[in-house]
């Protein structure tokens, strides 16, 4: 059974920083991309990151600020966000591939992805 956790969020000022966590079990994250969403009240999930066999790739709204990475050994991928925005307030999920990397597909659509996390609550005030 393939399960996947989020945490690290929490309540933080704009400029602040936070580090995410998705520990993934069940599915090795070295075969199967990782991807980052987040859905804020009353607006659609919109992607934020991910990884698909090394490689990174990015919403425009947060190339420079949020970094992904992965710890191979601990099957658990990261998300590093620096100076945080007042409209990077939402619930931040991760979620793995459906195929593995070397199959095509587009790390940037959701539904590329078949199990998720419960997500992690972001907050930022100014």
């Amino acid at each position: 059974q393939v399960q996947l956790v989020e945490s690290g969020g929490g309540l933080v000022q704009a400029g602040d920083s936070l580090s995410l966590s998705c520990a993934v079990s069940g599915r090795a994250i070295a075969l199967y991309g990782v991807g980052w969403f987040r859905q804020a009240p009353v607006k659609e999930r919109e992607f934020v990151a991910a990884d698909r066999g090394g490689h990174a790739y990015y919403a425009d709204s947060v190339k420079g600020r949020f970094t992904i990475s992965s710890d191979n050994a601990k099957n658990t991928v990261y998300l590093q966000i620096d100076s945080l925005k007042p409209e990077d307030t939402a619930v931040y999920s991760c979620a793995t591939a459906s195929r593995p990397y070397f199959i095509n597909y587009d790390p940037l659509r959701a539904s590329e992805y078949d199990y998720w996390g419960q997500g992690t609550q972001v907050t930022v005030s100014s």
